[in-house]
């Protein structure tokens, strides 16, 4: 049962990382987005702040790859540390809930840190489990 619920959390993380890493794209094409990161000091990001956005794009879909992996939900990429990338990712995801809640954006605040947070606990569970 245990093993079952892994996999279920890292399918629900996996897929929240793919999301952001959309809504990353939709900020580096333009869109208005731009009150829900970075402290909501820009609607549109600026150029050079785009290719940021594509970096964390990729960042967060190696994130999925990781998380689904360490759960075994696939086999391959047996080469990935997955344990000590699992500390890296739920660490990281702990002082982005930090930020984030400290953003002196309202959008940010209260939409990135309950997600963050709660992405924070699920990795917690899947590096614990």
């Amino acid at each position: 049962m245990q093993s079952n619920m892994v996999i279920i959390a890292s399918i629900i993380v996996a897929v929240i990382f793919v999301s952001l890493a959309i809504f990353q794209e939709f900020l580096t094409l333009g869109f208005p987005f731009g009150e829900y990161t970075l402290g909501g000091k820009y609607k549109i990001l600026p150029k050079k702040l785009r290719t940021v956005s594509t970096m964390s794009s990729l960042i967060l879909l190696f994130m999925a790859v990781v998380v689904l992996k360490h759960a075994k939900v696939f086999s391959g990429l047996d080469f990935l540390p997955t344990n000590i990338l699992m500390w890296i990712i739920t660490v990281a995801l702990g002082l982005m809930t930090l930020v984030n809640f400290l953003s002196q954006s309202k959008k940010e605040k209260y939409t990135m840190t309950p997600l963050s947070a709660i992405t924070f606990l699920l990795c917690l569970y899947i590096t614990l489990a």
